[in-house]
């Protein structure tokens, strides 16, 4: 049984900075994908940011500039690098094990974590 577990999330003043972690530890071996995404209440899921098991990177555009995401030197565990927050930001944020965002803007996974809130005000 996999299970996915965010931490890192809570509540920021706009300009503020937050780390997002994710890890997987019932995952054997390294996700070819891990990714973020998040959703806002009345609002459809949008992808963030995803690494692949080469590290290579990708960010939509309202992550680029501002968030970053890395690998952990632990096995399946990622974090988000959130910088300039803005109330806009504010959002319920997902991390998804074996995404295919890494290959294509999908929104699919086979493993999703719970959420970690993240709230930014004004």
């Amino acid at each position: 049984q996999v299970h996915v577990v965010e931490c890192g999330g809570g509540s920021v003043q706009a300009g503020g900075s937050l780390r997002l972690t994710c890890t997987a530890p019932g995952y054997n071996g390294r996700s070819h994908c891990m990714a973020w995404f998040r959703q806002a209440p009345g609002k459809e899921r949008e992808g963030v940011a995803s690494i692949d098991s080469v590290d290579a990177k990708t960010y939509t555009d309202l992550a680029k500039g501002r968030f970053t995401i890395a690998h952990d030197n632990a096995k399946n565990t990622v974090h988000l690098q959130m910088s300039d927050l803005k109330p806009e930001d504010t959002a319920m944020y997902y991390c998804a094990v074996d995404a295919m965002m890494c290959d294509d803007d999908s929104d699919t996974a086979d493993y999703w974590g719970q959420g970690t809130q993240v709230t930014v005000s004004s």
